[in-house]
């Protein structure tokens, strides 16, 4: 299973998907009847990016069990990055919408780490596409000295 490197980059970007689930993406500073109060966004409390963060946890964790179907397993990997993509979209949404309907205004907000951990698991994702490519090239020069 961990024979190869991209399965240490895919593990990598799964533990960061992981992350979603512990880790705040936004926190805004909202005034609320005079007393200042910090609201936070988690992955926990909306449904849909529950079920997207969910996804793009498990598929790179197929992906690992993929190693003898090098194909296929960059098709996955492919299809996650795409996945994590749309998710960083529907975090950015989701911001926005929040920031928009919350009445008075948020005086300030900031994302915090749950909002980077999606952009590292697509720079390991696409660490793990390389790693395929360099084993299937292995195998192709391999097959030609038979």
């Amino acid at each position: 299973m961990i024979q190869r490197i991209q399965s240490v980059w895919l593990l990598l970007a799964a533990l960061c998907n992981a992350g979603l689930f512990f880790f705040d993406f936004y926190h805004a500073d909202v005034v609320t009847n005079g007393v200042a109060a910090v609201q936070h966004l988690r992955v926990n409390d909306h449904y849909p990016s529950l079920l997207m963060a969910l996804a793009i946890t498990i598929m790179p964790l197929v992906a690992i069990f993929l190693f003898k179907k090098r194909k296929q397993q960059r098709t996955v990997v492919i299809l996650s990055i795409v996945f994590t993509i749309g998710f960083i979209s529907n975090i950015l949404m989701r911001v926005t919408n929040f920031n928009n309907s919350v009445t008075p205004a948020p005086t300030g907000g900031s994302y915090w780490i749950g909002a980077v951990l999606p952009a590292l698991a697509i720079i390991f994702m696409i660490m793990a596409i390389r790693g395929i490519n360099k084993d299937e090239k292995l195998v192709k020069s391999l097959d030609r000295l038979r």
